[in-house]
C-alpha cells in the first residue's frame, strides 16, 4: 500500500516591525520566487498574497521538512533575494516570529479566496487585527507582547 498525506499549511510572517516595504508592482515578482523555494522543497503552493507589511501562504508541506525549516527557508532565502533583486529597496528583513496554522481540505477554495482578497480585508483591518482573529479562530493562545 502507498503512503497518503495531506500536511496543509496557512503561513503568515511579516516584515521587519512591520515597515510597508513590500510594494505592490513588484510583489508579484517576490511571490514568484518564494512559489519557487516551495517547490524546490517538494511542497505544492496552492497561494500567496499580502500586503506591503505582511504575507499569507497556502501549502502543503512535504512531510520530510520540519514547518520551523520551511519557514525559516523562505524567510532568509527570500531575504537574500529581496536585498539582490532591487524591487524593494526599503525592505530591511523579516520579523523574527510567524503564524503556521494547520488547516483542512475541505477549508483550500475559503482560504484561497481569503488570501487573494487580502487587500480588500487590510482598507478595515490592520495586521494585528487580521493576526490575533486568525489565531483565536485557531484556537491558539495570543502572546500580548508581541502585539503592540
Amino acid at each position: 500500500m502507498s503512503s497518503y498525506r495531506q500536511h496543509l499549511y496557512h503561513i503568515v510572517f511579516r516584515t521587519k516591525d512591520s515597515r510597508f516595504t513590500i510594494n505592490y508592482d513588484n510583489s508579484g515578482h517576490l511571490y514568484g520566487y518564494i512559489g519557487g523555494v516551495i517547490r524546490n522543497k517538494e511542497s505544492h503552493l496552492y497561494r500567496i498574497n499580502g500586503i506591503e507589511n505582511h504575507i499569507h501562504i497556502l501549502t502543503d508541506i512535504n512531510p520530510i521538512i520540519a514547518p520551523v525549516d520551511f519557514v525559516r527557508e523562505i524567510k532568509v532565502s527570500s531575504s537574500k533575494w529581496i536585498k539582490q533583486s532591487g524591487f524593494f529597496p526599503s525592505f530591511n528583513g523579516w520579523s523574527e516570529g510567524y503564524a503556521s496554522l494547520t488547516c483542512s481540505y475541505r477549508d483550500i477554495e475559503n482560504l484561497k479566496n481569503y488570501i487573494i482578497r487580502q487587500r480588500e480585508h487590510h482598507r478595515k483591518k490592520t495586521f494585528e487585527e487580521e493576526l490575533k482573529l486568525l489565531l483565536e479562530e485557531s484556537g491558539v493562545k495570543i502572546d500580548e507582547r508581541y502585539f503592540p
